[in-house]
């Protein structure tokens, strides 16, 4: 089976492309393209599918980090080594290929193409109220790019209708975020039901970009083409794949 890639009218003409679990070598509960080489998947499988996904980014190395729901933003402008903490990178460097992993987070895929700069960002609920978003506008506005020529684009990501929160959630939230009613509604008993895509499109408004979108792919809804945390831990699977987003000058 090939690779199945998603893309947005507003990158092109760059390479980039939201990969669904299509196409990738694993198997079982991680069948399909699972690069997440934290999960329980054997390793020469994961390092299989990472492969295939360089292979169609035209780059013989995926930079990566190892995301830790910080709103935290590294440059990259060449080979890496280990990869470092943080929740978002940029680069200005020609052939450097950014990759992001989520499972029911937003992959976040930036450029400003006209400047030759691009950014990638994995945005859960809590990166995105820390600020990962506007971080990673601010360090692609260090490599030169205009933050009026930013185009953002959301990729799969788990929707409203499938995120089911409880009070505590909306609590914490509403402590940070101002006026955040507005991405919540009521859901059964206590519970509450989160936007994050809303969110995500209102923080990167916020930041200023010229353009952001969310292409409007649920994780939870669609088994067949992405995995989720969140859809694991109610089938009680003992673990789950990571799907990967990835962006090169």
């Amino acid at each position: 089976m090939s690779l199945e890639i998603l893309t947005s009218e507003h990158l092109d003409p760059l390479t980039h492309g939201f990969f669904t679990r299509k196409g990738g070598a694993s198997s079982g509960v991680f069948a399909g393209l699972n690069c997440g080489m934290g999960s329980s998947d054997q390793s020469e499988m994961v390092t299989i599918n990472r492969e295939r996904v360089a292979a169609a980014m035209g780059s013989t190395n995926l930079a990566r980090v190892h995301q830790v729901h910080s709103a935290d933003v590294i440059v990259v402008d060449g080979p890496q080594g280990d990869a470092p903490k943080a929740d978002a990178m940029v680069t200005s460097t020609p052939g450097v290929a950014l990759s992001i992993l989520t499972a029911d987070c937003q992959p976040v895929l930036f450029a400003d193409k006209a400047n030759g700069v691009i950014g990638a960002a994995h945005a859960g609920w809590r990166g995105a109220l820390d600020g990962i978003l506007a971080n990673t506008v601010e360090a692609m506005i260090g490599l030169g790019a205009k933050k009026e020529n930013i185009v953002a684009v959301i990729g799969p990501t788990i929707s409203q209708k499938a995120y089911e929160v409880g009070p505590e959630f909306f609590d914490t939230f509403s402590a940070q975020q101002p006026d955040s009613e507005r991405f919540f509604i009521k859901g059964k008993g206590d519970r509450f039901l989160f936007d994050l895509p809303a969110f995500g499109l209102t923080c990167l408004q916020a930041a200023g970009v010229g353009t952001a979108e969310w292409i409007h792919h649920c994780t939870y809804s669609d088994p067949d083409r992405f995995f989720s945390y969140r859809r694991t831990t109610h089938n009680k699977e003992a673990d789950y794949g990571r799907l990967i987003s990835s962006i090169r000058l």
